[in-house]
């Protein structure tokens, strides 16, 4: 039998401690908030998801979602609400509400909220490690702020020039009601 989770509360939402199963409502749980890249919650506690990754995230027009980039192993997404544009394989591909996008192994990619409005967006997809991950310079990308300056394989040195990301609770106005 598969024990349940305890979920802690923080300052910054609630989290699961240990490994089993749990419910979590998404205003409820840990939010982060970059300054570059929008806000976002990965329902993660202090031990990561070992085999696949699922977060929400929400961009602003005109904020990417990260450093374009391919990994090694499939990645999926499903635009929720809002508008953006998909930047992929040195493409623009413009975006709306339940457009799903499937990534292919080493498929080159990164979302830029477009719009009048904040885009939320469902991704998933396995784990990595930090080798098996590639950051290009892409010129379709670098006139949206979202790659990087010198190709490299390490999320650390792609990342170097911003700040960390701010754990905080979530608030209100950062999910759409339905």
């Amino acid at each position: 039998m598969v024990p349940e989770a305890k979920l802690r509360e923080t300052e910054s939402g609630l989290v699961p401690e240990g490994e089993g199963w749990f419910v979590v409502n998404t205003r409820e749980a840990r939010w982060f908030e970059h300054a570059a890249f929008g806000r976002y919650s990965r329902f993660e506690g202090d031990a990561r998801f070992p085999e696949f990754g699922i977060n929400i995230s929400v961009l602003e027009p005109g904020n990417a979602s990260c450093m374009y980039h391919g990994e090694n192993n499939q990645e999926d997404f499903l635009v929720l609400t809002g508008e953006c544009l998909l930047l992929v394989e040195g493409k623009e591909r413009p975006l709306k509400a339940w457009d799903f996008v499937h990534c292919p192994p080493w498929t080159e990619h990164v979302f830029v909220g477009a719009g009048s409005g904040p885009c939320l967006i469902l991704s998933v997809g396995t784990r990595n490690e930090p080798d098996e991950v590639i950051y290009p310079v892409a010129e379709v990308a670098q006139r949206h702020g979202g790659s990087v300056e010198r190709e490299t394989k390490s999320a650390e040195e792609a990342y170097a020039r911003f700040p960390k990301a701010v754990e905080r609770r979530f608030r209100e106005g950062d999910l759409p009601d339905w």
